[in-house]
């Protein structure tokens, strides 16, 4: 990476369910030098907020600090967390997902564990279920971590999910917030996505219903 390359971030504000409020922070957050590439609403509460994810570029000479200032300058709104973006700058959209994996059934799984990371915004995407000596990995994103049953005893209590939740931090894993999803492909034995986002931001309702369905959609269109 050159030394004027831009750098990718992913910001997640909470802001006022209301008209003007995300043409307000666009504006704040382009002058104080980021570059947005795409706005996707996350979440509409009823308390009349809303939580935003802003994928953007920053230059080398502009702080990601100087970012959640801006944001703050503004009434209502609050940032939830902002971090270095290594999916790239690209937010793939569900249906891009499902497109992925339906375009080869016998490899559904592991094309959608490819594109967790870009769909869902996290770091990384594991498939795992129970097998013959324990829990076996299907496959795995490539920034995936290292699955060693040994250091992560609690992935025999994930195989055996009933529905997306979070999951409790594991040691070897350091500061990573977890979700995981149950699916059942077509030859009956029930896979198990794992997904982790380094640092925050924790999973939102929304996000495990959204986790969910989609690992349901995978696991039904996987072939024997």
């Amino acid at each position: 990476m050159g030394e004027n390359a831009h750098m990718a971030f992913l910001l997640r504000v909470e802001l006022p369910d209301v008209p003007g409020s995300l043409g307000a922070l666009a504006t704040a957050l382009g002058s104080a030098g980021a570059d947005i590439e795409a706005i996707e609403i996350v979440e509409h509460r009823a308390d009349g907020v809303a939580l935003d994810d802003v994928l953007l570029e920053l230059p080398p000479t502009v702080m990601p600090d100087s970012l959640v200032t801006a944001c703050h300058e503004l009434e209502g709104v609050r940032v939830h967390w902002i971090s270095r973006y290594n999916a790239g700058v690209n937010l793939s959209m569900d249906l891009e997902a499902v497109e992925e994996f339906t375009e080869n059934p016998a490899h559904a799984i592991a094309r959608l564990v490819e594109v967790m990371p870009t769909t869902f915004r996290v770091d990384w995407s594991i498939a795992i279920r129970a097998g013959s000596d324990g829990v076996e990995v299907l496959g795995a994103s490539s920034a995936a971590p290292r699955f060693d049953t040994g250091d992560v005893p609690q992935a025999a209590d994930w195989v055996e999910l009933t529905e997306s939740t979070t999951l409790p931090e594991v040691e070897a894993w350091d500061s990573t917030v977890l979700a995981a999803a149950p699916g059942r492909p077509r030859d009956g034995r029930p896979v198990t996505i794992v997904v982790g986002r380094h640092g925050g931001p924790e999973f939102l309702t929304s996000e495990l219903a959204r986790l969910g369905h989609m690992v349901s959609l995978a696991a039904s269109v996987q072939s024997p």
